[in-house]
């Protein structure tokens, strides 16, 4: 159960890591309220996953969850390169994931 709060925790990462970029300096209002719930509802799922979880594996997986699908996320909404350099680097971040939870 921890692995999937976790799972979900990163995904309300990547949630307000992508509203940011709609919030304007957080002159848009209902960009900003829906990013500052995503990050209330990651740091809580994060938090719920801990109780379980190293602390360690968890932050990694946390944040390389968000990394990851925020590169791609940037890659296919806001245009920013998709380099093949760039692309392997996200494969390596993903390949670190998994590790993780193999080892956990």
């Amino acid at each position: 159960m921890a692995w999937i709060l976790l799972f979900f925790a990163g995904l309300f990462e990547i949630g307000w890591a992508i509203g940011l970029k709609y919030t304007d300096g957080f002159s848009r209002l209902t960009p900003s309220l829906l990013t500052v719930a995503s990050m209330i509802v990651s740091l809580g799922l994060l938090g719920l996953a801990l109780k379980t979880l190293p602390v360690g594996t968890a932050y990694a997986v946390w944040t390389g969850i968000g990394t990851v699908g925020t590169a791609l996320l940037g890659i296919w909404l806001l245009g920013e390169p998709a380099t093949a350099l760039r692309l392997a680097c996200i494969g390596l971040i993903v390949a670190g994931i998994v590790g993780l939870k193999l080892v956990a």
